[in-house]
């Protein structure tokens, strides 16, 4: 059963990186992986709960690739590196990259927000997210006046500006979440407060 499912979803990530989300249907994801449609709706509700659970998997090796970054460094340069990391990462995926194509951004958003959306991004950040603000405030590289749970809300806070970029407006992304990021971060590593 798990050998149907995992060559479902290899099927599934090789189509919509090669076709793209809207231009691949589940009859060709079947067809491809040698099953009936039928049997695909045994494992999957839906072709964008299939695309979800693929971009999330995505994302998390993306995530992982964050592990490259300094965080010794300067703290501003740190999260700028880390963003272009991101963004790097999103274009040069065809299946994160579909995150920021206007016709199913809300389909997407829709499904990813019923699996947790960014809150279960977030959670499984916090912890590492938390060391790193007590050791950055042990350097003296960030302001030692604010707690750190606040300062974690405000890393958490800054993701949600990307699930809000249709409002803002897509022709300012990614640059709105880099200059917000920046100056979230120059505003914390003042530390003459």
């Amino acid at each position: 059963m798990e050998d149907k499912k995992a060559e479902i979803f290899n099927c599934a990530k090789e189509l919509f990186s090669t076709k793209g989300f809207k231009a691949t249907n589940v009859s060709d994801i079947t067809k491809m992986a040698g099953i009936g449609v039928g049997t695909f709706y045994n494992y999957y509700s839906s072709k964008e709960q299939l695309f979800i659970e693929i971009f999330m998997k995505e994302n998390d090796k993306l995530k992982e690739s964050f592990k490259t970054v300094d965080v010794d460094s300067d703290p501003v340069q740190a999260v700028k590196e880390i963003l272009e990391i991101n963004f790097n990462g999103i274009n040069t995926n065809p299946i994160l990259k579909e995150w920021y194509n206007r016709d199913l951004f809300g389909k997407l958003e829709k499904e990813f927000n019923k699996r947790g959306g960014i809150k279960s991004i977030a959670e499984t950040m916090n912890s590492d997210t938390l060391e790193l603000i007590k050791k950055w405030k042990n350097d003296g590289k960030i302001r030692n006046d604010l707690d750190d749970d606040l300062i974690l809300a405000i890393f958490n806070a800054i993701p949600y500006i990307d699930i809000h970029k249709k409002e803002i407006g897509l022709q300012y992304f990614p640059q709105i979440l880099l200059y917000i990021s920046e100056f979230v971060m120059r505003g914390l590593t003042d530390c003459r407060k």
